[in-house]
C-alpha cells in the first residue's frame, strides 16, 4: 500500500473530532486507507457496498447506528443519507472523538441536507487520486507550500526524461492505473469506470431521465478542460437546457468528475471576469476521453496546453488536501483578455499567480499575466511562477520565476 500524504491529518482529526469524512472520488484509495487505519485503531469496518450493510442502514439508521459499539469505520456513506441524522443524533449523546471514520464517493459540502445536519460535528478532508510523489513512494513535502513563501533557490529537482513526463500525463493518479502498462488494459479501466459510477452513484444521487447524456456530457468537458464555464455554449452543443445542464454539471461536481475553479475577484475597482474554469481533476481520465495516448503525444513536436494544465491543477489540488497554511485556488483574468492560469491565495489575502506552459523553454513574454497581477496587487502579491517542462530553477526579475514541472517530484 502507498502511504497517502494526507494520513496524519486524519489521525490527527480523529483524536479531537467526533466524525472524521474522507470524500473523494471513486477509486481514489478511500476504502484502503480507512481499512488500514481501522485495523491499526482496532476500529470495526463496514462498507455500504455490500447490500446486507446498506438494507439495514437504509431501512433503519437510528438503530444500525444505535447497534454499533465502539469506534466505526463506515465506507461510502452517501448510499445511505439518512444515516446523517443517526449519526448526528448519537454524537450530541456522546461526543467522544474519533468515533465515527467515514468514508464518501460524494462531496457533501455540496448535499447540504447532508452537511448541515453534521455541522460543527465533522471534519472533511478530500482524497484525490494519486500525487506524483506519492506515486514513487515519496515522503510528504508540500509543494503548494513551497512554490508560495518557500525558498525557490534550494529546490533540488529530479531529472525528468519528457517521456515518463507523458506517461504521468496519460495514466493519471487513480491506484489501479499505476499497475496497468498496457494502453488496452488502461482503456478498459476507464471504460468501465464511468459505467460504474453511471449506474451506481448517479442512480443513488439523482433521478436522471437519460443516463447516457451524462458522458456525453463528460465528454464535452474534457474538450473543455482549463477554458472558461460557459452554460450557454455547452447548451447549444448538448441539446439540453440550462436548468437541465447545470443539474448535471452540478452532478459531475458531487462526485469528483469535474471541478469548478472560481475567478479571483477581491478588487471591486478592476473589470475582471467572473466566470469559473472547468477541469476534469485527473489527466489520466481527461486523456481517456480526448483519445490521446502516450505513443501519440511522445510523437508529437509538443503537448497539449489544457492537458498539462489540467495536470498541475490536479496535482495542487493534493497537495492542497495536506497543506497546513489553508491555501485556496482561483483563476484570474481581465476582460481585456490578460489571464493568470491558476492563482493560490492565503488567508490573509496574500497570493502568488502560476503560469502553466506546455513547452520546454520560457520566454519573458510568458510573465505577461503575472506582472499585470504584480502590478496592479502590489500588496498582495507574493511572487510569479511560470511552471514549464524544462530542467532549471531561473529567475526573471524580482518575484518572477521559471520552475520546472519535475517540483511536485518531491525530492
Amino acid at each position: 500500500m502507498l502511504a497517502r500524504h494526507i494520513t496524519p491529518l486524519v489521525e490527527e482529526a480523529l483524536l479531537d473530532t467526533p466524525v472524521v469524512l474522507i470524500n473523494g472520488a471513486r477509486q481514489t484509495g478511500k476504502s484502503t486507507l480507512v481499512q488500514a487505519l481501522a485495523q491499526q485503531q482496532g476500529r470495526r469496518y463496514l462498507t455500504l457496498d455490500d447490500q446486507a450493510t446498506l438494507a439495514a442502514a437504509s431501512h433503519d439508521p437510528a438503530g444500525f447506528i444505535a447497534g454499533i459499539d465502539g469506534e466505526i469505520a463506515l465506507d461510502e456513506v452517501q448510499r445511505a443519507p439518512g444515516l446523517f441524522l443517526a449519526i448526528k443524533a448519537e454524537v450530541d449523546r456522546n461526543r467522544k472523538p474519533g468515533r465515527f471514520l467515514l468514508t464518501g464517493s460524494a462531496n457533501v459540502l455540496m448535499l447540504p441536507e447532508i452537511a448541515d445536519s453534521l455541522a460543527g460535528r465533522m471534519e472533511v478532508l478530500t482524497l484525490w487520486p494519486l500525487s506524483t510523489a506519492e506515486r514513487a513512494g515519496k515522503p510528504a513535502c508540500n509543494i503548494a507550500e513551497r512554490l508560495f513563501d518557500g525558498d525557490l533557490t534550494t529546490l533540488k529537482l529530479a531529472h525528468q526524461e519528457r517521456r515518463d513526463f507523458i506517461e504521468q500525463l496519460v495514466t493519471g493518479g487513480f491506484p489501479e492505473m499505476i499497475e496497468r502498462r498496457s494502453p488496452r488494459r488502461r482503456e478498459s479501466w476507464f471504460d468501465n469506470y464511468i459505467q460504474a459510477i453511471l449506474y451506481r452513484d448517479v442512480r443513488d444521487l439523482a433521478r436522471i431521465e437519460q443516463l447516457t447524456e451524462i458522458p456525453n456530457l463528460l465528454e464535452l468537458l474534457a474538450n473543455r478542460s482549463g477554458s472558461l464555464l460557459n452554460l450557454a455554449e455547452l447548451a447549444r452543443a448538448t441539446g439540453l437546457s440550462q436548468t437541465t445542464l447545470k443539474r448535471y454539471f452540478t452532478l459531475l461536481e458531487t462526485l469528483f468528475l469535474v471541478y469548478r475553479l472560481s475567478a479571483w475577484a477581491r478588487n471591486p475597482g478592476k473589470r475582471l471576469v467572473k466566470s469559473p474554469k472547468i477541469f476534469l481533476p485527473d489527466s489520466g481520465l481527461l486523456t481517456h476521453l480526448l483519445g490521446l495516448s502516450e505513443e501519440g503525444l511522445a510523437q508529437g513536436l509538443g503537448l497539449p496546453g489544457n492537458l498539462v494544465e489540467t495536470w498541475v491543477l490536479g496535482e495542487l489540488l493534493k497537495h492542497l488536501a495536506f497543506s497546513s497554511t489553508h491555501l485556496r485556488p482561483w483563476h484570474y483574468r481581465t476582460q481585456g483578455n490578460i489571464e493568470v492560469d491558476i492563482v493560490l491565495e492565503n488567508r490573509a489575502g496574500k497570493l502568488i499567480g502560476i503560469e502553466v506552459k506546455s513547452s520546454h523553454n520560457v520566454a519573458p513574454r510568458d510573465f505577461k499575466g503575472l506582472k499585470h497581477l504584480q502590478d496592479t496587487e502590489p500588496e498582495r502579491f507574493q511572487r510569479g511562477i511560470v511552471l514549464y517542462t524544462g530542467p532549471e530553477v531561473l529567475a526573471f526579475g524580482k518575484g518572477l520565476w521559471a520552475v520546472p514541472v519535475s517540483v511536485f517530484s518531491c525530492r
